[in-house]
């Protein structure tokens, strides 16, 4: 790589952990590098489609939180599912089911692909919105058959620790999983090359192998960011509009989901511009950064090679064009 950039800066090029690998996500296009069962870096490479540029009303402010979370929700499912086919499942060999063979008849394989990455990420929020916000809700309002006469604001506050806790045991139990443990590998392979490339350092093993590997930009990071937002949310919301019905509140926290994500997007932006030099964006930042040393490891040097290619892929031309 070519050393472009006399100083330090921020960049908008972020990205994800994969099986053996990494997508990341540019100004431009995004590129998915897996390192096959034979060694080799398979790379692929699009150009990056916004949905704002047809239709700009969703690139505002507030409403571009939950359209962008929505569309690197897909793409991570997509590139997912890619780098999963070069270590299929030993199980998964024998002749394929009725259903299978059904689908392969019926249906082309660009719409079965389609059809599975929505399913998967509507069952992925809808995962994580009964974790950590109908659950929360749901066992409050049983704890509170038994006190009545408990507060509103010390519901509300009972809720956001629950909100916390299960999150933290979410993570803490991820992290266990040894299927897990090589792709947080990967997860903290991407952190450290996005840190070298902020630096002006050129891209070797050996420079990005020094760099940290907690990211302020980190997904991690964002979705406890949501977490905090919706318990601040709520309890402006119920402070407002007092409601203690269990699926009253739980209906108020869905619609109130993607003003959460707005907002959380909002604080993001303004957190990565500043998080450098600016003391209160450190602050806020320090807890999601801890949080990351559930959700990243130190990476292999063959892991750091193929985040350095993922990122090579997607630097646009255009000096400064991926500034933060």
């Amino acid at each position: 790589m070519d050393e472009r950039k006399s100083c330090a800066f921020r960049t908008s090029i972020g990205g994800q952990a994969l099986i053996e690998g990494i997508l990341m996500r540019g100004p431009e296009k995004q590129a998915v590098v897996v390192r096959d069962q034979d060694g080799n870096l398979v790379e692929k490479v699009e150009p990056l489609k916004l949905i704002k540029d047809r239709f700009p009303l969703l690139g505002l402010p507030l409403i571009r939180g939950a359209v962008n979370f929505l569309a690197a929700m897909a793409a991570g499912v997509k590139a997912l599912m890619y780098s999963a086919e070069f270590y299929p499942d030993e199980e998964g060999d024998g002749e394929p089911s009725k259903l299978e063979q059904w689908l392969e008849a019926h249906i082309s394989s660009k719409r079965l692909e389609a059809v599975v990455i929505a399913i998967a990420v509507v069952m992925g929020i809808g995962l994580s919105v009964f974790l950590f916000l109908m659950l929360p809700t749901l066992l409050t309002g049983l704890l509170l058959r038994w006190f009545p006469d408990f507060p509103l604001w010390g519901r509300n506050v009972l809720e956001g620790a629950l909100k916390i806790a299960i999150f933290l045991a979410y993570l803490a139990f991820c992290s266990r999983q040894k299927d897990i443990y090589r792709v947080f590998q990967y997860h903290g392979a991407e952190h450290k090359t996005i840190f070298c490339y902020e630096a002006g350092l050129p891209l070797t093993v050996e420079n990005v192998r020094l760099q940290p590997r907690h990211h302020p930009r980190c997904g991690t990071s964002f979705l406890f960011v949501v977490i905090f937002v919706s318990i601040l949310v709520s309890s402006v919301v119920f402070g407002i509009w007092p409601m203690t019905n269990a699926g009253m509140r739980t209906l108020v926290h869905l619609v109130l989901l993607p003003l959460v994500v707005g907002i959380t997007y909002e604080f993001n932006r303004w957190v990565g511009a500043h998080v450098q030099e600016n003391r209160l964006a450190k602050i806020l930042t320090a807890p999601g950064l801890w949080m990351q040393n559930f959700t990243t490891n130190e990476p292999e040097d063959g892991m750091i090679a193929c985040a350095i290619r993922a990122l090579e892929l997607v630097i646009p031309e255009e000096q400064g064009k991926d500034a933060w």
